[in-house]
């Protein structure tokens, strides 16, 4: 049995931190909403920590998966933050979506403290975080993610090790530009079909059945048309990854035309009230526009 942490409690956090304590670990948890933090140390026999300074004192690898890169750096480096608190040799592994620039600036800050870091970042969504099989992408030591993946082996499935740290995230971010603009080609083809007054469910049978098949869509198209937009993953965390994107784009110098468009979409959606929605909503913009709605007939 380990002395884990894990901070962040939201849709993935929350489940993520819940099968270590099931796997026989005890966890230290922190939650900006602290009563999800008693209430799981309290079901599950973890430590409440009131600061994630507590959480890094108590554990030797800690995990986080928090909202976004301004998040991670309070989390960690600020005031009460993990950086007060974890031992020399302990390990930090951020889960989270953040930019690649901020993650390179966490690490050699703990670095200069003789902390490891790792970036981390998973796809599962919460099906996958709930069932302890999500796939994660990883930079920085691979020793030293060696060293902590049996904890990793409690929530996920596959692993990958991209390379140095930041090569985590920045496969992250690839995969989730192809996402949403396979997401957006989806809504813009369901609505044209639709409008067309082509049935959708026989033409989501032609799309799984055609080189136009994709996992993505063949997950979430049934939501679509039963109109479930419970949150999977929010077109807000989308947009906020899909911003990321394209500021590596330009960091790189490598143009995102498509991924631009995207982007405004969600933008849209949002603008639109759908934020805190499953990202799927997105096709919501295109209906209310095309003045058609993709469901089951």
């Amino acid at each position: 049995m380990a002395q884990l942490g894990f901070l962040g409690l939201g849709i993935m956090g929350y489940p993520m931190a819940r099968n270590l304590m099931r796997a026989g670990h005890c966890v230290a948890v922190w939650s900006h909403t602290a009563r999800k933090a008693q209430e799981l140390a309290e079901a599950e026999k973890g430590v409440f920590c009131r600061t994630p300074r507590e959480v890094a004192e108590f554990a030797e690898c800690s995990f986080l998966c928090v909202g976004d890169t301004a998040m991670s750096e309070q989390v960690i480096l600020g005031p009460d933050g993990m950086i007060e608190g974890a031992r020399k040799g302990s390990v930090i592994v951020d889960t989270s979506t953040i930019s690649v620039a901020g993650s390179r600036k966490i690490g050699r800050e703990l670095a200069a403290k003789g902390i490891h870091f790792l970036d981390a970042p998973c796809t599962g969504s919460k099906p996958g975080a709930e069932n302890g099989t999500l796939t994660f992408m990883i930079g920085g030591d691979k020793e030293v993610f060696e060293r902590v993946r049996p904890y990793f082996e409690v929530m996920g499935r596959q692993f990958y090790y991209c390379g140095e740290q930041g090569m985590g995230l920045n496969a992250k971010l690839t995969q989730n530009l192809i996402l949403s603009n396979l997401l957006q080609a989806f809504n813009e083809g369901m609505v044209l079909s639709t409008k067309a007054g082509v049935d959708p469910e026989l033409m989501l049978e032609i799309l799984n059945n055609s080189a136009a098949r994709s996992g993505l869509i063949a997950f979430k198209a049934p939501y679509v048309l039963d109109r479930n937009f419970e949150t999977n993953f929010s077109v807000r965390w989308m947009h906020k990854d899909v911003g990321l994107a394209l500021e590596s784009g330009k960091q790189q110098g490598v143009p995102l035309p498509l991924t631009a468009i995207t982007q405004q979409m969600y933008q849209a959606a949002i603008a639109a009230g759908y934020g805190d929605e499953d990202f799927c909503s997105s096709i919501k913009v295109l209906e209310a526009w095309a003045g058609v709605e993709v469901r089951r007939r």
